[in-house]
């Protein structure tokens, strides 16, 4: 596999934007193309030459090396290949991925695969909040793909999730699933307070929930074939990085009966 290098000079004076670097885009120009891609967001520009140490021949791999929070965007539309990080990301990385793999070896900021729709993310550190949430202008937020997180997220995760799922081996912020319409959040962490405002579908696990929004019935224990279904399909596609699966029976609690109460929290029943 041949790749590109991209090593940061120096901390920048402003945020940066990788809007449009992906491995198959950069494979299509020359290297003096390439250094003159614009990444500043103030006026005037940044050239990527002036930010970034380039070296390798672009290729199936683009690793970014010394990165840092304020680069934002980065795996902005991928669609194949893979995009290494080494430290942080910033805003909206992953957004509107289609495919492809995204490795964060280090945190990530807030709407991390907002707008996503296939492609696995993989991040050591932590997430910020609205992981998978929806961005003004869009419809949705997380619409498929998977994103695992070593640490914890913020708030509001999945808000508005249609389909995906996130694995979270940490713990998630309050709101997670706010508004959610489908897909998994699976929090071996366990959840924040007031899970699943306004949810209409979709499906949280967890070993434990601070709280609970009073529109949220517990409809009992039950051996659910379809959380071991779902388990095996995780195993398989992520291997070592799936999550442990839950016990034989779960508690489900139901709602948000607010709206049409279609959505679900399962816990491990007592």
């Amino acid at each position: 596999m041949s790749g590109l290098t991209l090593r940061l000079k120096a901390p920048a004076n402003e945020r940066l934007t990788f809007k449009d670097i992906t491995p198959a885009k950069l494979a299509a120009l020359s290297s003096h193309e390439i250094a003159r891609l614009n990444v500043g967001i103030e006026k005037g520009g940044v050239a990527l030459g002036d930010a970034f140490e380039i070296s390798g021949t672009p290729g199936d791999v683009l690793t970014v090396e010394g990165a840092t929070p304020t680069l934002d965007f980065v795996a902005f539309g991928l669609d194949s290949g893979t995009i290494r990080v080494v430290g942080d990301v910033g805003h909206y990385a992953g957004r509107k991925m289609t495919g492809g793999k995204l490795e964060v070896q280090g945190s990530a900021g807030s709407h991390l695969a907002s707008g996503a729709t296939g492609g696995m993310i993989h991040v050591l550190g932590n997430a910020g909040d609205n992981l998978g949430g929806i961005v003004s202008g869009d419809r949705f937020g997380l619409m498929g793909g998977i994103i695992v997180v070593e640490g914890n997220i913020g708030a509001r995760a999945g808000e508005k999730m249609r389909r995906g799922t996130v694995v979270v081996r940490g713990k998630t912020g309050a709101g997670t699933g706010t508004r959610m319409i489908g897909g998994t959040i699976w929090a071996e962490g366990g959840l924040g307070p007031e899970p699943g405002l306004m949810m209409r579908r979709g499906t949280l696990i967890a070993p434990t929930v601070d709280s609970l929004l009073p529109t949220f019935v517990d409809t009992g224990k039950h051996d659910l074939v379809i959380v071991r279904v779902l388990a095996r399909y995780l195993k398989s596609a992520l291997g070592q990085l799936a999550p442990k699966p839950m016990p034989l029976f779960v508690q489900k609690i139901g709602g948000d009966t607010a709206t049409i109460g279609r959505g679900e929290i399962l816990l491990p029943a007592a």
